[in-house]
Parts: structure tokens; C-alpha cells; sequence
């Protein structure tokens, strides 16, 4: 007598389920892209996804741009993301300014894109943005709750 093929097909997701691993799930992931102005003298900046921290750039003359690939939780397609740090600047004046930046959004369905950390309104206003993709960065004007002031 044989068995039926459902137990075979249990048998064979056994081992994945043990592991945590379900069937066709899996997570995608995009990139971010983080350049220094020629404006910049440095820049050090944070980036969570949906509240936890997933990627920090530290940016100067030595290292003047940085690409990481953030990998997103299995099962969602639209992500909240906060921005978060400091920018210092040369004004055209000659003046050393710092900025702290922040900002929060939305992501709708990131997987694959390639987004880029910009600065506006004088390196007072930082998001992120998909030029080829408008609508998948989504950016909430004005400062974050969620930065604190950094502690040195």
C-alpha cells in the first residue's frame, strides 16, 4: 500500500520548519546609497527600518560614499524608516556649520530598489528617495521624534 502524497510533502517541509524556515518565504532586500557633498566635510548618519537600527554611515574626505543592503522582515511590503545625524558643512562663507538631520517616511515595497540618503534646504531637511521610482520613498517633512541628540 502507499502512502498518500501529502505525507511525503510533510516529511520533505519537516527539516525547513525546524529550522524556522517556512516554505517560499523569504526576505528581500534593497540598497542605500549615501554620498558626501563637496560641500560635506563629514557626515555621520543612521538609518532603522521599522524602529530598529540597520545601518550607520560615516562619510569624509577619505571615505566619500558608502552602499549597504538592508534586508526586510518576511511577510511586508511597506516599512516605516527614520534618518537620523549630523552634517557638517563648509557655508560659501568659509564657516563650519553642523547640522543635526533627521527625518521619517515610508517605504512601500523597497525590495530591489536602490534608494539614495539625500540632504535639502541646506543640508537641514535628509530622506530618502528612488529616482526611477518616485512613488516607493515616501518622506514625512520636518524632524523626527525618534533621534536623540548624540552622547560623546
Amino acid at each position: 500500500m502507499r502512502a498518500p502524497w501529502h505525507i511525503f510533502s510533510a516529511l520533505a517541509l519537516a527539516p525547513l520548519l525546524l529550522l524556522g524556515v517556512a516554505p517560499y518565504a523569504m526576505a528581500g532586500q534593497f540598497s542605500v546609497v549615501d554620498e558626501k557633498a563637496d560641500s560635506e566635510i563629514s557626515e555621520n548618519a543612521r538609518i532603522y527600518l521599522d524602529g530598529r537600527l540597520v545601518a550607520t554611515f560615516r562619510l569624509d574626505d577619505t571615505k566619500r560614499s558608502k552602499v549597504i543592503k538592508v534586508t526586510t522582515p518576511v511577510g511586508r511590503i511597506d516599512h516605516s524608516y527614520t534618518l537620523c545625524g549630523e552634517i557638517t558643512i563648509r557655508t560659501p562663507e568659509g564657516r563650519v556649520e553642523t547640522h543635526e538631520v533627521s527625518s521619517d517616511g515610508l517605504l512601500h515595497n523597497p525590495d530591489g530598489h536602490r534608494l539614495y540618503a539625500m540632504g535639502a534646504d541646506g543640508f537641514t531637511d535628509f530622506f530618502l528617495t528612488d529616482p526611477d521610482s518616485p512613488t516607493t520613498a515616501e518622506h514625512t517633512p520636518g524632524h523626527s521624534d525618534v533621534c536623540a541628540a548624540p552622547i560623546s
